[in-house]
């Protein structure tokens, strides 16, 4: 299907909507709509958080009466069910609105489909696929965990060129500098989840939380720690919304984290661990889109070897620090080369007097 330019225009300008909702959205989806008549934007708007207007909703109410002939550019497909608020379709419809161009069907199979199909019922013309890999992109979590049941899982790690991420003695603070702990922040901050493991707990006391910008969420902080042994005066235990996944089903244990306002869910694998994959879909059932790892090269290895990663986040400072030192991930040896674990770059950049690598895996 062919779009103009004015389209493209359009929808790049819906698509910059949708990421104003980029730490907000969660556990929904990051959309922007543009409604133009005439050539003239009568109307915008955005989904803010969940449980509040849509999109659509937004842009309507910018428009008013003057959106009727017109064309709604939405970055996702508009709903076509009841869920917390009204199916979009059916306002869209309400308003006159005479063509609807999306980027993106909706990824979740038990309602992709059923918002154009309305549409297309009501006469009105309907166009998809407009910059729908932007689209995609954006709502990389989301549509993760519509058809694969798990979140997106992006695991950062800050080392120094000779891939070190902390001294033998566990000391890591700082290898890379502010500016990239910073950007590392606005990493964290879009995610719905923190992960991490109770070496990291025990050795860095971290509080894995959004400090250095204004959200108006907190992740939930999830930490891999196989028999309670999180200490009760941990920094992250501090301000609620913690969930420890655990092995050791020992009530006192339990009990005494819950004290704290924790969560503690006990999911051991055959193996008497912690069952990592089990916990990510945990996590999606609970509307996890997008989980953030920052933990040890242990844990790191762990979620590498399962195959449950998705994307390295990686800080290089401009240092080293000696074969000795910590790397990044318990690997295991390998003798051949056949066995290396491939990766496609996706965007380097020089953050301060750091290099950020972003890596995926095929």
């Amino acid at each position: 299907m062919s779009f103009s330019a004015v389209d493209h225009g359009m929808m790049a300008r819906a698509l910059q909507f949708a990421e104003r909702g980029l730490w907000s959205t969660s556990p929904n989806p990051r959309v922007g709509c543009v409604l133009v008549r005439d050539g003239e934007v009568v109307g915008e708007g955005w989904h803010a958080k969940a449980g509040e207007a849509h999109a659509e909703v937004n842009a309507l109410v910018a428009a008013g009466d003057r959106v009727r002939g017109g064309t709604a550019y939405v970055t996702l497909e508009p709903c076509g069910h009841h869920g917390r608020t009204p199916p979009c379709a059916e306002a869209l419809i309400a308003a006159g609105i005479s063509r609807v161009v999306v980027a993106m069907s909706d990824p979740n199979p038990l309602v992709a489909g059923k918002g154009l199909a309305m549409l297309e019922a009501a006469g009105i013309k309907t166009a998809s696929g407009l910059l729908e890999n932007e689209v995609r992109e954006l709502n990389i979590g989301f549509v993760s965990r519509m058809t694969r049941g798990r979140p997106w899982l992006r695991l950062k790690a800050a080392a120094s060129l000779d891939g070190k991420t902390a001294l033998n003695n566990g000391i890591s603070q700082w290898i890379t500098g502010p500016e990239a702990r910073r950007d590392g922040q606005r990493w964290r901050a879009r995610a719905c989840a923190v992960l991490t493991g109770i070496g990291t707990v025990r050795d860095d006391d971290p509080q894995l939380n959004v400090r250095e910008f204004e959200t108006s969420r907190q992740p939930l902080r999830v930490v891999v720690d196989s028999r309670l042994e999180t200490p009760l005066t941990s920094r992250i235990l501090q301000g609620g919304q913690v969930l420890i996944a655990g092995v050791v089903d020992n009530a006192e244990k339990k009990a005494l984290l819950r004290s704290t306002g924790a969560e503690v869910l006990i999911l051991p694998n055959a193996a008497g661990k912690v069952d990592l994959k089990e916990l990510l879909e945990e996590l999606a059932r609970r509307g996890v889109n997008e989980v953030h790892a920052e933990a040890g090269f242990k844990l790191n290895g762990s979620l590498l070897r399962e195959g449950l990663v998705d994307e390295l986040l990686l800080y290089l400072a401009p240092c080293l620090i000696g074969h000795d030192a910590s790397g990044m991930f318990n690997l295991p040896e390998l003798t051949m080369l056949d066995g290396r674990h491939r990766l496609q770059i996706r965007d380097l950049r020089q953050v301060g007097a750091d290099i950020r690598l972003i890596a995926r895996f095929p």
